[in-house]
């Protein structure tokens, strides 16, 4: 996997030093109903969320025998804890004798999980291990009777769980060598820092702004400043997708000398729902998005989590509290503010389509993978997946590119 880094790094320089961005053959137009239409919303949530993989924890998270997180996910409450035999899984945070909600949200650490309502208590693997006044209560088969496990799988310091307790879906086929690429980061060795909670537009038009570069000097001018590259490049494993601008910077340095910090760079997406971008600010760091849908088809809620490399010394916590915070600030009241607004005007109905041209070849591969996994049953997802593992639909080779702007182009 480092060999393909290195090749798409080559192609970066490439079109760094022709001064060129990589285009699709046309504007590609989507349904602006498609962000505000309450049926396609549902069938989302249906095809999408509830039987593809989610990202929903990292290992920075919970990297000891006994950590625990438990969140809610698209109505559903999940725990997500790692045993004693150092394997995370997840489960539904449900108790089996009535189905109350065993642990609040948040993160900790247990021996086990006990019920709150009466008292039933859970090994941390999910055995049913206790039953409050057995011999009054009735028998009850502990065999069976255990939390509901939900697939898991953990790569690249990065945990996946997927909402349907009978998914069979080939992680290998989903993931299409994404997880190779990210091992890289050695996310399992980072530090977490800290997290927040955001509110936003329709999931879709938020996440259409962690694929796109062409805003970034327009709309966060006076925050990152006018002089933020416009121009990107896009290279897909399957539906997921790496966003870099053509830089030459590389050209100067031999190969042999690139290191895994200069050839991560850039935003990386995991479809459907997580954004990875670097900064440095107190010490190297990501932020690390996980983008849900809420309860209604016009907004969605972030997770911002802020992961660094190493935890940072007394002296430098305040400069790392200040980056996250004007993280925060940016996406807030720049990105979400706009496409709040963003949301209203679309729902008037006043335009049939929005455009994602031809320098935006991320959306284009995004909306169209999602409109194909839309139409596709149950029985078909694996073969679906499998066939976009086997091809990358961006394109990111010089030929047919066109002359970028100096500026964006540098």
């Amino acid at each position: 996997m480092r060999e393909r880094l290195i090749e798409i790094s080559r192609e970066i320089v490439a079109h760094g030093k022709a001064g060129t961005i990589p285009q699709t053959p046309d504007i590609m137009r989507v349904p602006a109903e498609h962000y505000c239409d309450e049926a396609r919303f549902a069938l989302e949530m249906e095809r999408v969320f509830k039987r593809v993989p989610l990202m929903l924890a990292m290992t920075a998270e919970i990297k000891n025998n006994g950590d625990y997180k438990a969140m809610e996910v698209i109505g559903t409450p999940i725990v997500i804890a790692r045993g004693d035999d150092g394997r995370a899984r997840a489960f539904v945070n449900m108790c089996s004798h009535r189905g109350a909600q065993l642990m609040p949200v948040g993160r900790g650490s247990a021996k086990r999980f006990t019920c709150p309502y009466h008292a039933w208590s859970y090994s941390i693997d999910g055995r049913l291990t206790g039953v409050f006044r057995e011999r009054e209560f009735g028998d009850v088969d502990r065999s069976c009777n255990g939390l509901t496990a939900l697939p898991t799988t953990e790569r690249a310091g990065l945990i996946w769980v997927t909402l349907n307790p009978k998914s069979t879906l080939d992680m290998d086929a989903f993931l299409a060598g994404y997880d190779e690429a990210l091992a890289h980061f050695g996310f399992e060795n980072w530090y977490f820092f800290a997290d927040r909670t955001l509110e936003g537009p329709n999931w879709k038009i938020a996440y259409d702004g962690y694929m796109d570069f062409y805003h970034l000097p327009i709309l966060h001018k006076n925050s990152f400043g006018p002089d933020m590259f416009s121009q990107a490049m896009y290279h897909a494993w399957g539906p997921h997708q790496r966003v870099s601008t053509p830089n030459a910077a590389l050209a100067d340095v031999p190969e042999e000398e690139w290191t895994d910090e200069a050839l991560l760079r850039g935003v990386w997406t995991i479809f459907p729902h997580i954004s990875i971008a670097e900064f440095n600010g107190g010490g190297r760091g990501v932020m690390i998005s996980q983008l849900f849908p809420g309860e209604t088809v016009s907004r969605s809620y972030t997770i911002q989590n802020y992961l660094m490399e190493t935890k940072p010394a007394d002296d430098i916590v305040p400069q790392a509290v200040e980056q996250f915070a004007f993280l925060e600030r940016v996406v807030r009241d720049e990105d979400y503010a706009t496409g709040i607004k963003q949301q209203r005007a679309l729902a008037t109905g006043a335009k049939s389509h929005v455009m994602f041209g031809r320098n935006e070849a991320g959306g284009q591969h995004f909306h169209r993978f999602l409109a194909e996994l839309l139409t596709v049953e149950d029985e078909g997802l694996d073969r679906f997946f499998a066939m976009h593992a086997q091809s990358n639909a961006v394109p990111s080779k010089p030929n047919g590119a066109t002359k970028a702007r100096a500026r964006g182009a540098r």
